[in-house]
């Protein structure tokens, strides 16, 4: 009889090893929220982390390496939210969800930038493919939503889809959020209300 063997338990070394990895990313993703990848830099990086840079790029050998393990991580935090919605949900409801949410991540530091057209950091996610296959499956699952939002009514067709997926997508990286919090009249909750409100119902008055 045939039997499975058990999963090999990870060394102690392998266990730092990806303890450190995660330190590594994490410290990243606040570092892009914060300043954005141009003026981040790989020394503050090690410092914030507390390693010596040599030794940070044993994990990641450039700078675009470790933007992109950061916006791989985003994009896998997007998956598996975007699976744990209630499929029941209409999709107007699921796109509203996944839009606070993106919000609420923000205003807690932890949405990276996008980056920039010309950004060397875009050459590189443009060739990683880890990256490229989740932003593939997002679009897609939304971009259905999108579709079945205006088939059934709850959302305009007189735009295109994309338009709608890319306004979308603008949400995660939205300066008025960012102007909001730092005015100070509003809570986190507030913020996440009103840009909600003015993107899904407009300006106009109702």
């Amino acid at each position: 009889m045939n039997t499975v063997a058990p999963p090999k338990k990870a060394s102690f070394k392998e266990q730092m090893h990806l303890a450190r990895e995660e330190a590594i990313i994490q410290t990243v993703n606040r570092l892009l929220a914060e300043k954005g990848f141009e003026s981040m830099t790989v020394d503050e990086v090690a410092a914030s982390v507390g390693i010596a840079k040599a030794s940070l790029y044993k994990h990641f050998p450039s700078k675009e390496d470790l933007a992109a393990a950061a916006m791989v991580r985003i994009m896998q935090r997007t998956q598996d939210m975007l699976v744990a919605l209630p499929p029941a949900d209409p999709p107007m409801t699921k796109l509203r969800a996944v839009v606070r949410w993106t919000m609420e991540v923000q205003l807690q530091g932890e949405m990276p930038s996008l980056p920039h057209q010309n950004s060397t950091l875009r050459a590189a996610l443009m060739n990683n493919r880890a990256y490229l296959d989740r932003l593939m499956e997002v679009s897609d699952t939304l971009g259905g939503w999108i579709q079945a939002a205006q088939a059934d009514g709850t959302m305009s067709s007189k735009l295109p889809p994309v338009v709608v997926l890319y306004t979308l997508f603008a949400r995660a990286c939205d300066p008025v959020v960012e102007f909001l919090k730092a005015g100070g009249l509003y809570s986190d909750a507030q913020i996440v209300d009103f840009v909600l409100e003015s993107c899904f119902e407009g300006l106009a008055a109702r």
